[in-house]
């Protein structure tokens, strides 16, 4: 996420008079209010006993920890479960950070008390509290949200959350909701970079001493435009850390970046260069007492130089602008993949980037203003290849190194207007799809939160390279979708929308998808699991949208424990439900670990046209952000995610039960469709498909298919897969890219967005949710009870003259189906009638020697069978003249 301005700053004042211009201090943005007490200001809960917690004081004052705690609510417990008193005194602007004894040392060295205590998990609450009194809180106490509040980085399982720089005071009400989102900034697993110190907007927070002598240093002399000043590249060196933090220094250079608003809170200077290729000529100069500068002003800043967070900047002391209007340097020409040390060595530099770059990513694009670039799009390593193995691995490495952060140049949340990459403001005339190519993206290379980021000054290049399409043409007598609908709850507040209008908005994203696709029988996934009055409401919106009584729901009630369930709608009019419904759980197969996974639901459908039978199961295992530890199944360390162990053995159990006829109907044909939450490398899908399952997408879409963005890498997580009896009936499966190629900014939740985004809002298909629809044709027949055709003839037909002489008769069978299957044919009889008459039957059975007896009867019987076992027979007979 953007960096905010951190610390409140000393403005210059005054005027002066250098080189014909007037050179005006200019104060710094009012700071925030002091903080009324302390504050979480970092989370981390990674893998092991990686845990700690860093409490904050902005307050002004020093402020002595006895009467303070820090309680753990656990499970959804309303009462703590364990209580951690806090020791010594907290100075001003500085941080107490609490963590496991048996956490890493790079934890432990930023570690002012240790606890041998089990600590929390994603799913607690976690309460900092004074004489019993809260004052902080992360999570929502007395709620088990069941693995983590929040999503993606930005959630409280296997993440490092960073309080914002504006954030001034604590949750004081921890049974409120909770979305870390609101106050936090997220970080991957095991991030401890920022421990031990904290940066904030409020006024109780004097920054760090520049000099701890307590003798006063004399008034520097006033900097001069045009005499000596240190090289850019000296006060960035050549590695990682400036060789002069902590140092004094005056650097002159030309402004190639100005970002005094959107709250950064300075600029980027860029000097002539040192000539050395391995130092940056750029440099980000901080703080509020800087004049107001425009790009191409030649500006002499004196400050003190620091590493924020990896970011070399220097503080402003001092500055003067030396001249107006000049022109920028020219921009240096950077492409993906960087080589190592080439993006350090032009931290704060004016760049350009000519590639032709695809939007890889952009979850974080209507928070922050941020969208990942790369070469080409990039894919899940187990989409594509084997876990673990050497090709994931390298995928992997080269993803990570192949990519840049678009930035917009602000730090704060969801900033108005959102700015397209191509620079003007993100309209609906004016968007973008994951996909899309930029090109020229120009402006200042920085390093914010983790990542290296380009700082626009002007527009990109855009092209559309990846268009809306149209709902795909599987065709088939049936069609069948599966839809994750993202926490479609009619209970507001919960875990969907939060007010009747959000729900409103979400409600009719849903419908017009779902009206759009026009299936038959759709499998939902997500969906609030309170007894069937959710899918009612659905199916209530959908009819008044294509028709009363078009759809229906198949009657289950509360499915399971979990708020959120799976359902099926149907079209009465073109499919029905035979048989029960069944639900696959724990009681089941033990090996179904229903607390964890959702239960399965399948039903039964015979459409009514052709008779032809299918049941579909649709599922929702459990995620791969998930703690699945006490199911003995720990972090996976081959790239599948959490709770690996927990989707396989769930996949098996599905396959064996859905091969025992759950729904007792006979019908052998049965579809896998939903979230299984595994790329389709991954263990899960490998076992169904060694039970003999066809993996649809994979063999209709090929290898690249996907439906969900995560992290910037594409696969697909949503299923349809046939068994053996169904595969051969199946004409397409195909995705519909509504949701995962859209930017959130387009959705329904209005928690965050200000009016203007709002109003981008449109009641249709694209971004209802975060998942693509998968659609899949059947092309379903009921039973063949209709019999083969079959015509007998023999030669000859009659016989003379009657000399009791033996006479060879040929018949001939001939048999066809409506099937276009192969008929088998049989001779059932050959009798002969009248004196004297006989017939032999040769081992053709088409051939036989009669007698040609006077009035003799030869009567030829086959019986013709088609593939299904329905059978015809006919005779043909053979007469001997009378004389």
């Amino acid at each position: 996420m953007p960096s905010s301005s951190r610390r409140v700053l000393g403005a210059l004042t005054g005027a002066a008079l250098v080189g014909g211009l007037s050179l005006t201090g200019v104060a710094g943005p009012a700071a925030a209010a002091p903080a009324t007490d302390l504050l979480f200001s970092e989370y981390v809960e990674g893998s092991s006993n990686n845990k700690a917690l860093e409490i904050y004081n902005g307050t002004g004052a020093e402020v002595d920890l006895s009467g303070y705690a820090v309680q753990v609510a656990f499970n959804g417990s309303t009462t703590p479960g364990l209580t951690l008193p806090l020791e010594g005194t907290l100075a001003v602007g500085q941080v107490h950070v609490v963590a496991a004894s048996g956490a890493v040392p790079a934890i432990l060295a930023e570690a002012d008390q240790t606890t041998g205590s089990g600590l929390w998990n994603g799913d607690d609450a976690v309460l900092l509290v004074h004489d019993d009194a809260v004052v902080d809180s992360l999570g929502q106490l007395g709620v088990d949200p069941g693995s983590q509040w929040g999503s993606g980085d930005v959630s409280t399982a296997d993440n490092t959350l960073r309080r914002l720089p504006s954030v001034c005071a604590g949750d004081t009400t921890p049974g409120d909701a909770f979305d870390p989102a609101a106050s936090w900034a997220g970080f991957a697993t095991d991030t401890f970079d920022g421990l031990g110190a904290h940066r904030s907007d409020c006024a109780g927070d004097p920054g760090p001493d520049p000099d701890p002598d307590p003798d006063p240093d004399p008034d520097p002399e006033p900097t001069v435009c045009g005499e000596p000043a240190t090289a850019v590249g000296e006060v960035q060196g050549s590695g990682d850390v400036s060789p002069l933090a902590g140092e004094d220094v005056t650097v002159e250079g030309t402004v190639v970046g100005d970002f005094q608003t959107g709250g950064f809170d300075g600029f980027y200077l860029q000097d002539a260069g040192d000539g050395d290729a391995a130092t940056s000529d750029g440099v980000f100069v901080f703080g509020g007492g800087a004049p107001a500068v425009e790009p191409g002003d030649t500006v002499r800043v004196r400050g003190e130089v620091s590493e924020y967070f990896g970011m070399t900047e220097i503080t402003v002391a001092e500055a003067e602008v030396c001249a107006t209007g000049g022109e920028l340097p020219e921009p240096v020409a950077l492409e993906l993949p960087l080589e190592p040390g080439e993006a350090e060595a032009h931290e704060g530099m004016y760049t350009t980037w000519p590639q032709d770059l695809a939007i890889a990513e952009f979850f974080n694009y209507g928070r922050y203003g941020e969208i990942v670039l790369s070469t080409e799009r990039q894919y899940q390593p187990t989409a594509v290849f084997e876990p673990g193995s050497p090709e994931a691995e390298a995928l992997a490495a080269e993803n990570l190194a192949n990519r840049i952060t678009l930035d917009d140049g602000r730090s704060n949340q969801n900033p108005d207007p959102a700015i397209h990459p191509n620079g003007e403001e993100f309209t609906l005339d004016n968007r973008f799809r994951g996909g899309d190519l930029v090109t020229d993206a120009t402006g200042v290379l920085d390093y914010r939160f983790d990542l290296w980021r380009i700082q626009p000054t002007e527009g990109a290049t855009h092209t559309a390279a990846n268009p809306r399409p149209d709902v795909p043409e599987v065709g088939g007598t049936t069609t069948v979708a599966s839809f994750n609908v993202l926490n479609y709850f009619t209970t507001l507040g919960s875990r969907g929308a939060d007010t009747p209008e959000e729900f409103d908005r979400q409600e009719a994203k849903i419908v017009a998808a779902l009206a759009a696709m026009d299936a038959d029988v759709f499998g939902l996934i997500e969906i609030e699991n309170n007894g069937g009055e959710a899918v009612d409401t659905l199916v209530a919106a959908l009819n008044e949208e294509v028709g009363a009584g078009t759809y229906d729901a198949v009657d289950t009630g509360v499915i399971g424990t979990d708020e959120i369930t799976t359902a099926l709608i149907y079209k009465p009019a073109e499919v029905t439900p035979t048989g029960s419904f069944a639900t696959l759980t724990s009681e089941d197969d033990v090996r179904f670990l229903d607390e964890y996974n959702r239960p399965t639901l399948a039903q039964t459908f015979t459409d009514n046209a052709t008779g032809g039978a299918v049941t579909v199961a649709v599922n929702h295992l459990k995620s791969k952000g998930s703690d699945c530890e006490a199911a003995g199944d720990p972090e996976d360390p081959d790239g599948q995610g959490n709770c690996n162990q927990v989707r396989t053995n769930a996949a098996r159990a599905l396959a064996d039960w859905l091969d025992a006829d759950p729904t007792g109907t006979g019908v052998e044909e049965a579809l896998i469709i939903g979230d299984l939450n595994s790329y389709d490398h991954e263990d899960p899908i490998t076992a169904l498909e060694e039970a003999g399952w066809t993996d649809l997408l994979l063999r209709d879409q090929g290898e690249l298919a996907y439906s969900y963005v995560f992290d910037g890498q594409l696969g697909y997580l949503d299923y349809a897969l046939a068994n053996e009896a169904l595969a051969e009936k199946v004409t397409e499966a195909a995705d519909w890219r509504i949701n995962a190629d859209e930017p959130s900014l387009l959705d329904y939740d209005m928690t965050f967005k200000a009016p203007a985004q709002d109003a981008l809002f449109t009641p249709d298909a694209y971004r209802s949710s975060d998942h693509d629809p998968v659609l899949v044709g059947l092309e379903l027949e009921g039973a063949d009870t209709t019999a083969p055709q079959l015509e007998l003839s023999a030669s000859p037909e009659t016989i003379w003259p009657p000399n009791n002489k033996g006479v060879l008769v040929e018949v001939d069978a001939r048999a066809t189906d409506d099937s276009g299957e192969e008929v088998t044919v049989e001779l059932v009889s050959a009798e002969a009638e009248g004196r004297r008459a006989s017939v032999k039957t040769y081992d053709d059975g088409r051939s036989f020697r009669v007698i040609a007896a006077q009035g003799a009867v030869y009567t030829f019987t086959y019986e013709a069978t088609d593939a299904a076992g329905n059978t015809t027979r006919e005779s043909v007979t053979v007469e001997v003249t009378r004389g």
